[in-house]
C-alpha cells in the first residue's frame, strides 16, 4: 500500500495529518525552533542545523532567521545562496534553488495546495508540486511563488509579486499575477559600470 508520504512526493492527493508526515513536520519544527532561537553571532551553529535539516546545502549559504519550512529534506540550495528575514518554504514537494540566488524578506515558496471543491478540502486532502529556481535569480521582498512554478536563470522577480506561472530566463517580471516586464540586456550591466565605481 502506498503511504501518504509517497503520495505527497509523487504529486498525488494526500493526507498531511497522517502519523508519518505529522511526525516529520514536528521534527523539522524542533530543529527550526533551535535555529531561530540562537544568538546572532552563532552562525556556525545555525548553519550546522540547516546542513542536517535540508536535503542539500553547499559550502556558502546564509539564511537570516526567522526561517520556516515543513520538512526540510525536500529543499535543495545551491552555492552562494542568501535569504533575508522571514523566508517560508512549504516543501511538501521538491524545492530546487540554483547558485547565486538572492531572496528578499518575507518571501513564501509554496509547493502545497488544496482542492478547489470544498468536499475534498474538508476531507483534509492536499497536493504538492515542485518549485524550481534557476541560477543567478533575485527575488524581491514579499514575493509569493505558487506550486509547480519554474523561474528561469538570471531573472528578477519584483517585490510583491505573486508568481502563478513559469517565468523564462533573463527577464524582469513583476505584478499580481506576475508577468514579464522586459528582458534583461547588456545595458543593465553597463548602467552600473557607468554610474558606480567597482573596486
Amino acid at each position: 500500500m502506498i503511504s501518504e508520504k509517497e503520495k505527497m512526493i509523487s504529486g498525488m492527493p494526500y493526507n498531511a495529518f497522517s502519523d508519518e508526515l505529522l511526525t516529520e513536520r514536528q521534527h523539522a519544527k524542533e530543529m527550526i525552533f533551535e535555529f531561530n532561537s540562537l544568538r546572532p553571532n552563532q552562525i556556525k551553529k545555525r548553519n550546522k542545523i540547516l546542513v542536517n535539516l535540508l536535503g542539500k546545502t553547499t559550502n556558502k549559504f546564509f539564511i537570516e532567521p526567522p526561517f520556516r519550512c515543513d520538512y526540510g529534506y525536500n529543499i535543495e540550495i545551491g552555492e552562494n545562496f542568501y535569504s533575508n528575514y522571514n523566508l517560508i518554504i512549504l516543501d511538501c514537494a521538491k524545492v530546487s534553488i540554483g547558485d547565486n540566488v538572492y531572496i528578499g524578506p518575507n518571501v513564501g515558496l509554496y509547493t502545497a495546495g488544496h482542492p478547489l471543491h470544498h468536499e475534498m478540502r474538508n476531507q483534509e486532502y492536499e497536493y504538492a508540486f515542485p518549485i524550481n529556481i534557476g541560477n543567478n535569480v533575485w527575488i524581491g521582498g514579499n514575493v509569493v511563488i505558487n506550486p509547480g512554478v519554474t523561474i528561469g536563470m538570471n531573472s528578477v522577480i519584483g517585490s510583491g509579486s505573486v508568481v502563478t506561472k513559469d517565468i523564462p530566463y533573463n527577464v524582469i517580471a513583476v505584478g499580481n499575477p506576475c508577468k514579464v516586464l522586459r528582458e534583461i540586456t547588456d545595458d543593465d550591466r553597463q548602467y552600473y559600470y557607468k554610474n558606480y565605481k567597482f573596486e
